[in-house]
Formats: structure tokens, C-alpha cells, sequence
């Protein structure tokens, strides 16, 4: 939820109006808890042409990115890496350029993001501190000792790089 957060506000601070969503399918319990914090992000309120669902893939992330860009979105979080370089992709595919035109975020900070074009813009994710903690958690219970059973939430960390950018400005209504 909180990647979303911070997400959300990057863009919104960009002057991107039109944020949508590419998320995972509607039984994936992570891309539940993104759409509320987006709800949430938007002012407890978002439209369903604003979300798209899709598989954890590069194919999926460009359709579900191109069925976006045609309702006029200027902004894209995706619930992954391979999705957001899917959304890049679907908006070259329409001629638009990113971050001229579409900014993207992507989730989890793979290793190549720093080598795409342009580099994602992605949440990454505290693996270390997950790792630690789940070692933590297994050693005690091999020791025998009782292990409350509560969910663990880390902070995940924005780290902006060149798929996002100051929105282009909307046409006014005259």
C-alpha cells in the first residue's frame, strides 16, 4: 500500500491527473491492497477505467497499458517490472514517448531496471530486511519457540529514475 502511496503522490507532484493502474488479477491479494491505497491515493474514490488487470508479464502489461493510453492516461503504476516495461512499450507502439508523454512506475526494482530505456522509475523493495526477518522467523521456529502469526510489512523505497517526468500540459476547456 505504501508503494502505491508514494507512487501516487511522485506523480501527482509531477502534474500527472490521469494515473491508471496495471495490476495483477482480481484474486491476487498484493494488487487488492494496491488498488485500495490508490483508492485511497485518489481521494477515496477511482474510476474502473482506471484500473486494468492483467498476468505478471511483459504482454500483459502492454495491453493492459495500451487499454489505458486510450482513455487518456498520462501516468501508469504497475504492479511489477515486467508490467511497466510492457506499459513503456504499448506507449511507443501508439507513437508516445516516455516520460514526454506517459510516465511510468514500475514494482520491485529488478536489477536491469537501471539498463532499460528509459531507466524505470520503481519501488524497490527491502529484500535484505525481508530475508533477515524471515531467517529470524524459521530459526525460531526450529527452536520450538511459538511464532505469532501476524503479517510482517516492510517500507519499501520510490527510486525515481527516467520514466517519469513532469506531465505535459493539458489543453484547456475554453
Amino acid at each position: 500500500a505504501v508503494a502505491v502511496e508514494q507512487s501516487w503522490r511522485h506523480l501527482a507532484s509531477l502534474g500527472h491527473r490521469r494515473i491508471g493502474l496495471v495490476l495483477g488479477p482480481g484474486d491476487h491479494i498484493p494488487s487488492l491492497r494496491r488498488l485500495q491505497a490508490a483508492v485511497q491515493a485518489a481521494g477515496g474514490a477511482m474510476a474502473d477505467e482506471f484500473v486494468e488487470r492483467s498476468m505478471f508479464s511483459l504482454e500483459g502489461g502492454q495491453a493492459a497499458a495500451s487499454r489505458l493510453l486510450e482513455r487518456g492516461v498520462t501516468g501508469i503504476i504497475c504492479a511489477s517490472d515486467p508490467l511497466a516495461l510492457g506499459a513503456v512499450r504499448a506507449a511507443r507502439r501508439r507513437g508516445l514517448a516516455v516520460p514526454r508523454d506517459v510516465s511510468v512506475v514500475g514494482y520491485d526494482d529488478s536489477a536491469f531496471m537501471t539498463c532499460t530505456e528509459p531507466p524505470l522509475t520503481t519501488v524497490r523493495q527491502p529484500i535484505e530486511a525481508m530475508g533477515r526477518a524471515a531467517v529470524d522467523l524459521l530459526c525460531t521456529q526450529i527452536q520450538g519457540t511459538e511464532v505469532p502469526h501476524r503479517e510482517l510489512l516492510f517500507e519499501p523505497e520510490l527510486v525515481v529514475r527516467g520514466s517519469t517526468a513532469q506531465a505535459a500540459a493539458e489543453p484547456s476547456a475554453e
